[in-house]
């Protein structure tokens, strides 16, 4: 059975997913029907898909990657693809080459900072064309202020998937000893979130304590370096390591591996990786691997593409698109020992679900924007 992650928004537990089944998908979803849309469209010839990405050695954005191109292999055009490598500067200049060879950009973004987010959203702007956010974004900056051409924003409740890894990790950890923390980038939304999870269950075990916190700019390279640092800092006091990202937690597992400590670490992350998967199932170090919460790139990244998609040639409405739909969030799952190998095969992706998604590309939404962490 699969443990599903409670989501808080701002319409109450699900409440979301109930509207679009009591409504009807066409009602909410701003599909386009026989009413004509608002925002300019195009031809499909007209257009290049465009996905961005941090890096494409994490497993979340290789992943990210190759949603992006089946969705366009499904839709008969080719996918641009944009690696930041750890620079915004990279990131925006390759949007903004892409832009000035005269086609309309249809672009998922999976920005390396939030503060990204404006500088991407004008250039799309300028160009006539569509994009779709995941993860990152300012406070206060929403996709219906911006107009059109931001379409949405999504994301996985960053709060409820860090309380995934922690509460898994401590129980784990008998409910007490040290733990080391590696978040992402500090200037990441869905980082800051994961860690307000780490911290929120944290409240309720007295006898863990938290012996440092640094990031590891979602790299497993630097999570191995930084993981090898601390334990020189820290050594027998670590009992557990939770990690905003599996290949953070990858880069860790290396490192207590090689510092001959293995047995005694438990682990945590986010992301539910494959190798991470079968590191929970084959258990080849024990029982080590707690938690980490599911979802896939391939998921998100084919989920915004397909959105701005169908603004761009008119298939979706977005005047008449819910707030829900212009700022939401998508269905997790907590993963851990006794259920990962639901997880297995496949990535984890049902083979239908894109040819599903193409007939509905909400259909994963479970509710509004995440509930900013309480301090």
């Amino acid at each position: 059975m699969q443990t599903k992650l409670k989501l808080t928004t701002k319409r109450g537990l699900f409440g979301t997913a109930a509207a679009l089944a009591a409504t009807g998908f066409f009602a909410l979803s701003g599909m386009a029907s026989a009413e004509a849309v608002s925002q300019q469209t195009y031809d499909k010839s007209d257009l290049i898909l465009v996905t961005t990405v941090i890096n494409a050695t994490n497993p979340y954005m290789a992943s990210w990657i190759e949603g992006s191109k089946a969705l366009g292999e499904k839709l008969g055009l080719p996918v641009e693809i944009v690696q930041s490598n750890g620079s915004s500067q990279t990131e925006l200049a390759g949007i903004q080459a892409l832009a000035a060879k005269g086609k309309k950009i249809v672009l998922v973004t999976n920005p390396l900072a939030a503060s990204d987010v404006p500088a991407i959203a004008n250039t799309v702007k300028q160009n006539g064309g569509y994009m779709v956010v995941w993860w990152n974004m300012p406070p206060n900056y929403e996709p219906k202020d911006v107009g059109d051409n931001f379409v949405a924003f999504g994301t996985y409740n960053g709060v409820t998937a860090g309380e995934c890894g922690a509460k898994g990790l401590i129980e784990a950890m008998g409910g007490k000893g040290g733990i080391i923390a590696l978040p992402g980038v500090l200037d990441s939304t869905v980082s800051q979130e994961r860690y307000a999870g780490l911290l929120n269950v944290m409240k309720n075990y007295p006898d863990v304590k938290l012996l440092d916190t640094q990031p590891a700019n979602w790299d497993q390279a630097i999570a191995l370096k930084t993981t090898q640092q601390l334990i020189a800092k820290y050594g027998d006091q670590i009992d557990g390591v939770w990690t905003a990202d599996d290949g953070m937690l990858l880069g860790a597992y290396e490192a207590v591996k090689k510092a001959d400590m293995i047995g005694d670490v438990k682990f945590s992350g986010e992301g539910a990786y494959p190798p991470v998967i079968d590191l929970m199932v084959n258990q080849p170090d024990g029982d080590v691997v707690a938690a980490s919460s599911f979802h896939r790139g391939y998921k998100a990244a084919a989920t915004g593409l397909l959105i701005a998609y169908k603004a761009a040639i008119g298939e979706i409405n977005i005047s008449a698109m819910s707030a829900d739909q212009r700022h939401g969030q998508y269905g997790i799952d907590c993963v851990t020992p006794e259920n990962a190998a639901n997880f297995q095969a496949n990535g984890g992706i049902d083979p239908a679900w894109l040819d599903k998604l193409i007939a509905d590309p909400f259909m994963d939404l479970v509710g509004g924007a995440v509930e900013a962490p309480k301090s």
